[in-house]
């Protein structure tokens, strides 16, 4: 049986130091997407640092070895949302948290964002996107028993792949984000 381990980049910092944590971070590989390897090697810590955004990294202990084979990264966000665009269903599940700005017509919700998820391509086969996925969300579950709320969000490319993983795993699209010379990213909500 694999065993499991999860651990912040601040709690490795603290005991191994951060040279060593950059070395771990740096035995990360994820050629699908760059944008995923390149936060991990070169953003992660000093999000972590500033308490933008936590890492977690998860390790899973093979042959006597631990092993790095993903990490996911957790945000606090607000989302602003208005009442056309996203179905009815959402907006009862989404709309208790929010607080509505009468000027703009907008609500504001507080979320969580799983802002990374990744898996280490060197150890891929360990580790399913779905268990990663499922470590991440019960993460944000945990917090959320000590200050409130029943939702996570993420955003991801305009994939259908990534739009079919995320949707049987529980995530309902909402919207999009960006746009004009940018690349959309779709947003997506799942309610626990």
């Amino acid at each position: 049986m694999l065993n499991i381990v999860q651990t912040s980049i601040l709690e490795m910092i603290e005991i191994y130091g951060e040279d060593k944590c950059k070395s771990i971070l740096s035995s990360f590989h994820c050629p699908l997407n760059q944008d995923v390897e390149n936060f991990l090697h070169n953003k992660a810590i000093a999000f972590a640092k500033q308490y933008l955004a936590m890492t977690f990294l998860v390790f899973i202990t093979y042959n006597k070895q631990l092993l790095p084979v993903g990490y996911y990264t957790l945000a606090n966000k607000f989302l602003s949302l208005s009442d056309t665009t996203i179905s009815k269903t959402i907006q009862k599940k989404i709309f208790k948290f929010a607080q509505l700005e009468p000027y703009s017509k907008q609500y504001f919700v507080p979320i969580p964002l799983i802002a990374q998820l990744g898996k280490n391509d060197k150890y891929s086969e360990l580790i399913s996107g779905e268990q990663l996925l499922t470590l991440a969300c019960n993460r944000v579950k945990k917090a959320q028993k000590i200050i409130g709320g029943k939702m996570v969000y993420i955003e991801c490319a305009s994939n259908p792949k990534l739009h079919s993983f995320y949707s049987a795993n529980g995530f309902s699209e909402f919207g999009q984000r960006g746009g004009n010379n940018v690349l959309p990213l779709i947003q997506m909500v799942k309610y626990f």
